[in-house]
């Protein structure tokens, strides 16, 4: 089979770059090994950021200038007008909050990141405040912050849907490179290029393709879930750090809801044990919203390999990475919301391929999607 371009990995950059080009004409195929969305896309919070909590020092970071336009090209999309059709994806909510607890220091991280990102941050009065900063007891300031937050299983659901005639389950063990072509599970495939998009699965493919670069690093998460009968909320809590201290998303399940806890939390709490993450866990909701009735929530947690291009001091890279290596793409989106920009790029690395609109067979076997976190763990 000839193709213009050749996928692995299937979660929401690679799903979104297959949509592309075949939307541009090209002969398309995409490989996953396990599930769509199987290991970070749906261990995602879901947040399509636009960098303000990258801008909580008061100043424009490189990151959040790289990830400004993210959210208004994912709304368009969401209604049904941009470059993929979401229309029929699910949206938690179309904003989230930034609030200070209290206290100069994090009162002023808010004041300098409405400041920073004045056309998406704006003060909630004290009357408007939605659950749980309706309350008396609530002495800090609430900021509404213009960033949409998604049901990940419903976006990978709708990308699947939108692909599923060009994506493939495939066996790794089945994996073979000739000296122009690919063969997989026995049959032959002559891709003008390949892109690598399986996230931390990309380390041992470019083992396959016999490359050690490009060089790639793991930044780690410990999350925390909580699930009871619990408010819904999608906030960042503003600390004396340049990270917000705890951010909450909100997620169904059944009659009750989960909180899927990341922020300072995650990061710091790598080397805790489960137990000790969720007592943390507990100490910061009780230090933060003290008002809150914890009592019957059950807990779990959630360890998480950040799979990116590796930078010269470990940090989070800025924007997302393409690598070209001759015909070999190899791609990490660093963010949920960056796979538009990635497919971009993608896109423009194909340029010297001339489409071929040639039809790839229906797949008959399309992967399954990957299921939530909070759908299969196991809860204290």
């Amino acid at each position: 089979m000839s193709l213009d371009l050749l996928i692995f990995g299937g979660g929401v950059a690679g799903l979104w770059s297959l949509l592309r080009a075949r939307a541009a004409g090209y002969s398309a195929l995409l490989l996953e090994s396990r599930a769509l969305g199987g290991v970070q896309s749906i261990a995602s919070q879901g947040i399509i950021h636009g960098g303000t909590k990258y801008a909580l020092g008061g100043q424009l970071s490189e990151a959040a200038r790289a990830i400004a336009g993210m959210p208004e090209r994912w709304r368009a999309c969401l209604a049904g007008q941009g470059e993929l059709d979401l229309s029929r994806v699910r949206q938690l909510s179309s904003h989230q909050y930034l609030w200070s607890p209290g206290g100069v220091t994090a009162a002023l991280a808010g004041f300098f990141a409405s400041r920073a990102m004045r056309s998406r941050v704006e003060p909630v009065a004290a009357g408007e405040r939605p659950p749980p900063f309706d309350v008396a007891e609530f002495h800090g300031r609430l900021y509404r912050l213009d960033e949409p937050v998604l049901d990940t299983a419903s976006l990978l659901g709708e990308l699947g849907r939108l692909a599923s005639a060009w994506c493939r389950r495939y066996d790794p063990s089945t994996l073979r490179l000739r000296e122009e072509s690919v063969e997989v599970e026995g049959e032959t495939l002559r891709p003008e290029r390949i892109l690598l998009a399986a996230g931390a699965g990309n380390e041992a493919l470019l083992r396959v393709w016999g490359r050690s670069a490009p060089a790639m690093q793991r930044r780690p998460l410990h999350m925390v879930m909580a699930r009871g009968a619990l408010p819904p909320l999608y906030a960042h809590a503003l600390a004396a750090s340049s990270r917000p201290r705890i951010t909450v998303t909100s997620h169904p399940l059944g009659e009750e809801r989960v909180w899927y806890l990341g922020g300072d939390l995650a990061e710091k709490g790598v080397e805790r044990s489960p137990a000790e993450q969720i007592r943390r866990a507990r100490q910061e909701l009780r230090a933060l919203l003290p008002w809150l009735d914890l009592s019957g929530l059950r807990w779990a947690t959630l360890r998480i390999d950040r799979a990116e291009a590796a930078t010269a001091n470990g940090s989070r890279p800025d924007r997302p990475f393409l690598g070209i290596y001759g015909r070999l793409l190899v791609a990490w989106p660093t963010k949920l919301a960056f796979a538009p920009r990635l497919a971009d790029e993608v896109l423009e690395a194909l340029a010297g391929v001339r489409p071929t609109a040639a039809e790839a067979p229906v797949s008959a076997s399309p992967p399954p999607r990957a299921r939530l976190p909070w759908e299969e763990t196991r809860w204290s």
